[in-house]
């Protein structure tokens, strides 16, 4: 599973949700059929079918099949919006879903090993790399074309121009 987003908060009285989307382009995930909702930490994962949806604000708003009114919808918060990695759109030439890069191997240009990215981090700029090597060392690096300079995902390799001591 793909994680998307997270149900933030109800939406008027009618059963829509707000979802703070971890993807880009929340338009077109909005527009699946189903998403699978589940609790951070579990692989307990249910469908449930989008009835609709819209962006406002910047974030998506969805009413979602059995989630009737603002009770329920508040019942709702906290919890992942996800899809099966298959069911999700085709990504452009140079984008990737966080989960395709969580677990590659990251390498600088002296083909020194930085460690393998752990997270992303998203901020107000641009996305951020948490590496960690296998000392539990955290190294942060923006996700921006100067630093990250090719992903390799059939390799399970990111190249990026940055040091050990940076």
């Amino acid at each position: 599973m793909v994680v998307l987003g997270k149900i933030v908060d109800p939406y008027g009285v009618r059963g829509w949700v707000r979802v703070h989307p971890f993807a880009d382009d929340p338009q077109s995930w909005g527009r699946m059929a189903s998403w699978w909702l589940g609790c951070e930490g579990q692989n307990d994962w249910r469908e449930v079918k989008v009835r609709a949806s819209r962006i406002h604000s910047g974030e998506l708003l969805c009413q979602l099949e059995g989630v009737a009114d603002r009770t329920a919808a508040e019942a709702m918060v906290g919890w992942l919006v996800a899809a099966p990695r298959e069911a999700l759109p085709a990504t452009a030439k140079d984008e990737y879903y966080w989960a395709d890069l969580i677990g590659l191997h990251v390498v600088n240009t002296a083909e020194v090993s930085l460690g393998r990215v752990e997270g992303l981090i998203e901020t107000g700029a641009n996305d951020v790399l948490r590496v960690v090597d296998a000392a539990g060392v955290e190294r942060l690096l923006p996700f921006v074309g100067q630093v990250v300079l090719a992903v390799e995902k059939e390799n399970g390799v990111v190249r990026v121009d940055w040091e050990l001591d940076w």
